[in-house]
């Protein structure tokens, strides 16, 4: 297994994916969000069974990104398989599920074992940003209404109240123990204060 770092990938590819997350239309889904789940992904890498597939799966999953678009997601796993990373084919097949699964952020049903527990810890990582403080929530808020800045507030306001009251619905926001522990009880009350907030 090769060591999933940042200095693994070529630079050519890094150097594409750099430039991708500088689009001006990304105010959340620039570089710095991929710079955090790096961050998180040394927190959790001992607890990760393919860490080519989740470092992968973190470069690439917002590589195409389209506020106006559906298929962000499709696309963005498409692009990985044409880019053809030098790592195990079970780590491209691994990383593009992940990817996929971050189209309204559920752990695919027929994963099992390793590859679901990385898929989990990968989706949790995308979603830390719920758990976070509420000074960064509220500036992650902001940054996501401006790459929603096309769409009337009126408009804006009910979307995204359905998106975050979809999240507040569930059981549980996080599938791993690792992001539970991390990041359930301060995304709940973040969720919380920013649906009152919306309904006002």
């Amino acid at each position: 297994m090769t060591i999933a770092t940042l200095e693994s990938v070529p630079v050519p590819i890094l150097a594409d994916l750099r430039q991708r997350h500088s689009e001006p239309q990304r105010h959340y889904h620039d570089w710095s969000h991929i710079e955090a789940l790096l961050t998180h992904m040394a927190d959790a890498r001992g607890l990760l069974h393919d860490p080519d597939a989740v470092l992968h799966a973190i470069l690439f999953h917002d590589a195409i990104y389209d506020p106006r678009a559906k298929d962000n997601e499709r696309r963005s796993a498409a692009l990985l398989v044409e880019t053809a990373p030098a790592i195990p084919a079970a780590s491209l097949s691994a990383a593009r599920r992940m990817i996929e699964a971050t189209e309204g952020h559920h752990l695919p049903g027929d994963l099992s074992g390793a590859a679901q527990s990385d898929c989990a810890h990968f989706l949790d990582m995308d979603l830390a940003i719920l758990g976070a403080s509420p000074e960064r929530f509220v500036i992650y808020e902001d940054q996501i209404r401006r790459e929603y800045a096309h769409v009337p507030d009126a408009a804006f306001r009910e979307g995204r109240a359905a998106v975050l009251r979809g999240f507040a619905a569930r059981p549980r926001l996080y599938f791993s123990a690792w992001g539970r522990e991390r990041f359930e009880a301060q995304a709940r009350r973040n969720l919380a204060r920013s649906l009152a907030a919306l309904a006002n």
